[in-house]
C-alpha cells in the first residue's frame, strides 16, 4: 500500500490506484500490523491519530489543515506517554532545540498569520516527540526525526518556499518511513524491556 501511494504521487496517477484511495489505508494497516504484535494503546492511538490527520489534509480548506495539524498533535502526545520517562541525551535535546528555533524563524515571516501562532506551537509539540523518540532506540529515534523533516517540508510549501519536483512525495515517503519505524522501535524496544525483565 505504502509503494502504491508513493508511486501514484511520483508519476501522478488517478483512479483506484490514486494517493487519495492509498493514503487513508496507510496507518490503519500499520496499526493492525501493531496490535497484532501486541503493541501498547498509546502507539495505537498515535496511529489512528495519524490516520484522522491523513484523511483531512486530503481537503484543501483551511479549517481541514488546521484539524489534521490538531489530529497529529494529539498523535504527538501518545507518543509522548509513549516514550514515558525514558532518558535521552541532553546533548540531542540542545540540538532538536536549535532545529526549533532556526526552522521557526525562518518559516515566520512567510506562514499566514492566523498559521503563525498554531504552527509554532505544534512545531514545539513535534520536536519534542522526535527528541524523545531516541528513548527508544536509533530505530524510533530515526523515525522522530524523519517525521520532523516531513511535517517541516509541508510548512515551507504553506510559507510558499520553493519546493522540491514532487514535493508531496517527498513529504509521504518521509512520513511514511517515520511512522513504521516508530512503531517497529517501539515494539523492538517493548520485546527487548519484556526478555530483560522476565
Amino acid at each position: 500500500m505504502a509503494l502504491q501511494d508513493l508511486t501514484s504521487l511520483a508519476f501522478g496517477i488517478e483512479g483506484v490506484f490514486s494517493h487519495q484511495v492509498a493514503k487513508p489505508l496507510l496507518m490503519p494497516l500499520l496499526a493492525a500490523y501493531a496490535a497484532t504484535r501486541g503493541a501498547p494503546k498509546p502507539l495505537i492511538g498515535a496511529l489512528l491519530c495519524g490516520w484522522a490527520g491523513d484523511v483531512l489534509l486530503l481537503s484543501d480548506a483551511d479549517w481541514a489543515f488546521l484539524a489534521g495539524m490538531g489530529c497529529f498533535a494529539a498523535g504527538h502526545v501518545c507518543y509522548l506517554v509513549l516514550f514515558g520517562c525514558r532518558r535521552t541525551s541532553p546533548l540531542l535535546g540542545l540540538v532538536y532545540g536549535a532545529v526549533l528555533g532556526v526552522t521557526v524563524t525562518a518559516l515566520w515571516p512567510g506562514l499566514p498569520a492566523d498559521l503563525r501562532i498554531p504552527v509554532a506551537c505544534y512545531s514545539l509539540l513535534l520536536t519534542a516527540m522526535a527528541y524523545r523518540a531516541g528513548s527508544l532506540g536509533v530505530m524510533a529515534g530515526i523515525g522522530g526525526a524523519l517525521f520532523l523533516l516531513s511535517d517541516t517540508l509541508i510548512a515551507t510549501g504553506v510559507a510558499d518556499w520553493p519546493q522540491l519536483p514532487a514535493p508531496d512525495f517527498w513529504v509521504m515517503l518521509t512520513y511514511i518511513a517515520a511512522q513504521y519505524l516508530l512503531t517497529e522501535g517501539t515494539l523492538r524496544a517493548m520485546y527487548g524491556e519484556r526478555r530483560t525483565t522476565s
